[in-house]
């Protein structure tokens, strides 16, 4: 223990310590800050708090709707990418509202200053610059860490969100640098000291591209992406979007740049063995998607900014750990990028993480009591996922040390409630990452509907505080009283067939329900409301946030009876969750079940039969067995 001048020692105890300042670490702490914990961040580097280590930007398919429920819960996520964002989309426009998904490109350094500043503000939270070493464990409880410079933090709980840093070793061709990042060391003795317990870990790779100079690119070569500029944004609470806001651009790999590349494949480690572990199979390397596809002639690249005082770009689609000279001299075989300027190519890079089904769905470790894993350590990619499991496991950390009941989300709640069970029961043998496909109930997950789904729970435990609890009850009376107002208002055919005539939708007889109306393809709340005063004044009467409100109630009026069968599916499997298993049975000595399922259950150990069901390997017959075993 460290000692002060004279010579009495010095104890740095907390209820929470969280090892890791990325995007998981940033979301444990100030969860259990919020919640009362009195919570230590101990990070490597106070100025790369929140760093974006690949492309600088926040959502995307499923990813997107994951933030809005870190918003809706009281995380930070959304409220620093709106603040920072210098292009939004909504992507999948053209699809139903269940997969629409917010997508933001931000500006790398002010999310970085942004997030540091809400860790600066928030009460109950320190910060302590320096690298965890060795896990300490006493009765197999974690108690604290011992660092690299011998100070002890003790904790009652400690939370582990390491990212890629544990053993972390990147490639470029033939070369090995240790690091958990390009110019930051690797931690080592670290994961050791956690495996020493039982816990078992394995490697899994990732890579990010080659970042350009802009002022090396011909940028009339390339076709402009404009972002959007409407009223959609991350948060449900906080200022929209301020930052000047930039393009992307779009341009295409050519037979002569794979040419070039095809010759450094034997020396890619993705394919000379230096590279074992497993990659993102949804964010391939440009030298495996040569490999993958064949006879695809070209591949779209997009480059995009990284702020909005740098001139350092993003080359999306360009991940790469072949040899830099490579690199630069297959870019250079397209037009655009003729000229082009390295600020450092491509790198891949293999890490440490542990097996996510020794995880309760607290997070919490089934082998060391008090110990929590969230983000990259668990097998997942993304900041989006990583900030989804860092806030559960910092609200079931300071939750545990108030002695209360763990926090958990069901499949049918949250994408966040999606990915843990994913994680925690299936396990992972590649880096994961979320989908819409991966949600059964994504009709019930929207992006619109996540302070629906969750803010009142959150303000419950005490993540969402009062000011955001009140907003959220404010924008539900509206959202009410449009619906109501809708189901209850009747409009004249000679009101409405004229514009009904000229979109092509089939006239009314006598008179119909507003809602009625909006349940036609088509047909909107606003469309009607530019032919129907009375319902203009209606929607135009929201005190704040009119489009969000109007769009709320317009995918409740539209979609109501998908909502309303896939809920009555969702309870109906509830049933199941319901049903508790863990410790009933003797799972080896059942030998109605298959071999496969018995070892599955043993080492899993499900805490209800819904989980049990969700397992890979465990049949719907072996569930039947259960539940006669069990007298249902």
């Amino acid at each position: 223990m460290p000692k002060n001048k004279s010579g009495m020692s010095i104890t740095f105890k907390y209820d929470v310590l969280v090892i890791g300042g990325g995007h998981a670490g940033c979301e444990t702490a100030t969860a259990a800050a919020n919640i009362g914990a009195k919570v230590c961040l101990v990070t490597m580097d106070m100025n790369k708090i929140a760093q974006m280590s690949c492309n600088p930007a926040v959502g995307g398919i499923a990813k997107g709707q994951i933030v809005r429920e870190i918003d809706a819960l009281g995380g930070q996520m959304g409220i620093v990418t709106d603040a920072t964002a210098i292009q939004f989309r909504m992507l999948n426009r053209s699809k139903g509202p269940a997969v629409w998904s917010p997508r933001a490109q931000c500006d790398r350094e002010k999310f970085i200053t942004g997030w540091k500043r809400i860790l600066d503000h928030t009460d109950n939270l320190d910060i302590f610059q320096d690298q965890a070493d060795e896990l300490i464990v006493e009765n197999k409880r974690a108690i604290g860490v011992r660092t690299i410079w011998g100070v002890e933090l003790f904790a009652r709980t400690v939370i582990v969100t390491a990212g890629t840093f544990l053993n972390g070793l990147m490639h470029i061709g033939k070369r090995q640098v240790e690091g958990g990042r390009c110019a930051e060391p690797a931690v080592h003795n670290f994961a050791e000291s956690i495996t020493h317990w039982g816990v078992r870990k394995d490697r899994m790779k990732t890579g990010t591209p080659v970042r350009i100079d802009k002022r090396s690119v011909h940028f009339d070569e390339m076709e402009a992406q404009p972002g959007e500029n409407d009223y959609h944004q991350f948060s449900y609470f906080g200022q929209h979007r301020t930052l000047p806001q930039l393009p992307c651009w779009t341009c295409n790999t050519n037979e002569e740049a794979h040419e070039i590349l095809r010759k450094g494949v034997p020396d890619s480690p993705l394919f000379n063995g230096q590279i074992q572990s497993t990659g993102p199979r949804y964010c391939p390397s440009i030298e495996t998607k040569l490999v993958t596809f064949p006879d695809k002639n070209t591949h779209p690249l997009f480059l995009e900014p990284e702020g909005v005082d740098t001139n350092e770009m993003y080359l999306n689609g360009f991940s790469s750990s072949m040899p830099w000279e490579i690199q630069l001299e297959a870019l250079q075989k397209i037009p655009a990028l003729r000229d082009a300027k390295m600020y450092r190519p491509g790198y891949a890079i293999e890490y440490d993480y542990f097996d996510p089904t020794q995880l309760k769905p607290s997070l919490e470790s089934k082998i060391i009591e008090g110990l929590f894993l969230a983000g990259q350590v668990n097998g997942t990619t993304g900041y989006e996922e990583a900030g989804g499991q860092g806030l559960v496991a910092g609200v079931n950390a300071a939750l545990q040390c108030a002695g209360s009941e763990p926090f958990i989300m069901k499949r049918d709640e949250s994408y966040i409630g999606v990915l843990i069970d994913d994680l925690t029961m299936k396990g992972v043998d590649e880096p994961y990452r979320m989908f819409t496909s991966r949600a059964e109930y994504r009709i019930l997950l929207r992006q619109d509907d996540a302070d629906a789904r969750l803010t009142e729970r959150a303000y419950e435990i005490g993540i969402a505080k009062r000011d955001r609890y009140d907003w959220w009850l404010q924008k539900k009376a509206n959202i009410e009283r449009i619906i109501d107002y809708c189901n209850k208002t009747a409009i004249k055919s000679n009101e409405i067939n004229g514009f009904l005539d000229s979109i092509g939708s089939s006239a009314i007889q006598g008179s119909v329900k507003i809602s009625e109306l909006i349940a036609r393809p088509g047909i909107s709340l606003y469309g009607l409301a530019d032919h129907l005063p009375h319902l203009k004044e209606v929607l135009e009467s929201s005190p704040n946030r009119k489009e969000e409100i109007t769009e709320a109630a317009e995918i409740k009026i539209k979609y109501k009876g998908y909502i309303e069968r896939e809920r009555t599916f969702a309870e109906k499997m509830r049933r199941l969750e319901d049903i508790k298993i863990k410790g009933h049975f003797n799972y080896s000595a059942i030998h109605d079940l298959s071999t496969e399922c018995r070892q599955k259950l043993e080492r899993i150990q499900p805490e209800t039969l819904a989980q049990a069901s969700r397992i890979p390997g465990v049949s719907p017959s072996d569930i039947n067995v259960l539940l006669v075993l069990m007298g249902r």
